[in-house]
């Protein structure tokens, strides 16, 4: 797991509440969560590439999304090349794996190791943290 210190956007809290709605500044900012089956993306199934809301760091490509009936976003494996870190979450008196956007610092969501093949892994994002590009607009 990496231990992200210095995130390469650095802006402070009142830059952060002025870019991001309210919503997505409670849950990349605050580590916060939504509610299962409530976010715009946890039954998306268009083709394209999915990037941090905050920063526009390359995170998943739909190829990688999956449906896990968890109610949010699932990712078998990031994108290639993808801003993604990992920290231990000791939260809510749990023992979890935190994934964080590398580039800005925010909150993501998890990872699990209960996915499909050929990861085994689940990367359950926040819709709130992340925003979407479709196939034919992603620039070249």
């Amino acid at each position: 797991m990496s231990n992200q210190k210095n995130p390469e956007v650095n802006k402070s809290e009142d830059e952060w509440k002025k870019t991001l709605t309210p919503e997505q500044y409670r849950i990349l900012r605050e580590k916060g969560t939504e509610r299962a089956f409530t976010g715009e993306y946890w039954n998306h199934k268009d083709k394209g590439q999915y990037q941090c809301a905050a920063c526009g760091a390359e995170l998943f490509d739909s190829e990688s999304k999956f449906d896990s009936g968890c109610g949010w976003p699932s990712y078998f494996k990031p994108a290639e090349g993808a801003a993604i870190s990992e920290h231990l979450d000791k939260s809510h008196g749990m023992i979890r794996t935190e994934v964080t956007c590398t580039k800005c610092g925010g909150h993501l969501g998890h990872v699990f190791t209960d996915g499909p093949a050929p990861t085994g892994l689940r990367y359950c994002i926040n819709s709130a943290s992340i925003h979407f590009v479709p196939e034919k607009d992603k620039v070249k």
